[in-house]
């Protein structure tokens, strides 16, 4: 039996305790908003907000990676920033291309606004290269080639939002003219930013297959940039809009899966109440074909998309939120939404007539250039390993937590010596 003294004492002890766990949460979430104001977190609104958006693909077929762009850009001036803020690499020969049945315009959804208007056009064309990318990340103006001269001036306060959307593979992302992007080269330029005091911090978007390729096992938790990737290191990502009926306007898709998800919340939300981590989330959601990774610094996805992608004082949603659900719209594989363009063709054109003849020949040549890229890439395996270890060589994984690749010279003479191979030595009617 407790003594009455004992009895006496349980107030002031439960008194005592609760004081204590009170102060410990208060520190605890002061801590938090301490390391959420250091790094660009919730609490940060100083400094200015800086974009970079990238395209990486040319030609019509290709259309949904300029139209992500160009919604992309609108999305940011809609949200405060400013065009001098904002540099838009894109290859620009869509909006007036003969296949467009709007000229002039450019669209990221079946009857959607004109996503094109206002976009500056800051690289275009020949001046859409890796390098011109480096030189506008690292504010290097001499290593620029043409252009209209817009780099990032930004400095240790600033936050800076960069998106790209195009094409990839493992390690890799391409770019319209010249070299690709790859994935060391890009983490080389983003630590170069980093000791130069480029951003307090900063958020990466990437859009293209294997995308998780560019950044896993390589973007440090402790640099003050978050990153989220449309699939992980060994998937496709995928169109999205894409034409399902004979009577589509437009022959191509409009949009990508991933891209989509992330602008239509954008446009339907204010963005000054939604984390990114939110945003990860309802993207995750609705990508549903492919594995929407995050990568780098989580405490960052705490802060408001606000403070990467401004916010309208007068934000009026654009799209229903029963939108932003899993979707059930035409979607394909990256690396088949060309084939929806090229087969397109053939079926528009007249039977018989020289259109027809010519569309198939190219749909014909699109067809046996993969069957040749499939069978090269096999016979060098094989070549290498042996028949008995060629399926489980080309369907290794690694770990998430490691880079997909330790040589990185190595990988890119593999690529160089296979585009010589695909673009030199192919002729269909050999292979």
């Amino acid at each position: 039996m407790m003594s009455s003294s004992y009895v006496s004492l349980v107030p002031f002890l439960l008194l005592l305790l609760t004081a204590l766990m009170m102060a410990a949460v208060s520190e605890s979430r002061r801590s938090f908003q301490e390391i959420l104001l250091q790094s660009g977190g919730v609490a940060a609104t100083d400094g200015t907000q800086w974009a970079v958006l990238v395209a990486g693909s040319s030609g019509y077929y290709n259309y949904r990676h300029q139209a992500d762009v160009c919604h992309a850009y609108q999305i940011l001036k809609e949200n405060g920033l400013k065009d001098e803020n904002i540099i838009v690499f894109m290859y620009d020969d869509i909006a007036e291309n003969e296949e467009n049945p709007t000229k002039g315009i450019i669209i990221n959804k079946p009857n959607g606004p004109d996503v094109y208007h206002g976009v500056p056009k800051d690289y275009t064309g020949d001046e859409t290269t890796a390098a011109n990318l480096y030189a506008v990340l690292l504010g290097n103006k001499t290593a620029l080639s043409g252009g209209s001269g817009k780099v990032l001036n930004s400095g240790p306060n600033d936050h800076v939002f960069f998106y790209y959307t195009d094409h990839g593979s493992t390690g890799l992302v391409c770019m319209p003219v010249g070299d690709y992007i790859y994935a060391n080269d890009l983490m080389n330029v983003l630590k170069q930013m980093e000791k130069a005091k480029k951003y307090m911090n900063m958020v990466i978007y990437i859009e293209s297959c294997e995308s998780g390729s560019m950044l896993q096992g390589l973007l440090p938790k402790d640099m003050g940039i978050y990153a989220t990737t449309a699939s992980n290191a060994n998937e496709s990502s995928w169109g999205y809009y894409c034409p399902d009926d004979p009577s589509a306007k437009y022959d191509t898709c409009l949009g990508d899966l991933y891209s989509i998800a992330w602008m239509e919340d954008s446009d339907a939300h204010n963005l000054g109440t939604e984390t990114l981590r939110d945003q990860y989330l309802t993207v995750k959601k609705r990508t549903n074909l492919s594995h929407v990774m995050q990568y780098g610094n989580m405490a960052l996805s705490e802060a408001f998309l606000s403070t990467y992608m401004g916010q309208s004082p007068k934000k009026v949603s654009s799209v229903p939120l029963d939108e932003l659900s899993p979707s059930n719209s035409l979607a394909v594989p990256q690396r088949d939404a060309d084939l929806i363009f090229f087969q397109r063709q053939v079926q528009k054109a007249p039977k018989g007539s020289v259109e027809s003849a010519e569309a198939q020949k190219t749909l014909d040549e699109q067809m046996a250039r993969r069957s040749h890229a499939d069978r090269s890439i096999n016979q060098i395996v094989n070549h290498l390993f042996g028949d008995s270890n060629a399926a489980s060589i080309l369907t290794a994984v690694r770990p998430e937590e490691q880079p997909v690749v330790d040589d990185w010279d190595c990988l890119k003479t593999f690529v160089s010596l296979h585009d010589l191979l695909i673009n030199y030595t192919f002729d269909p009617y050999i292979f």
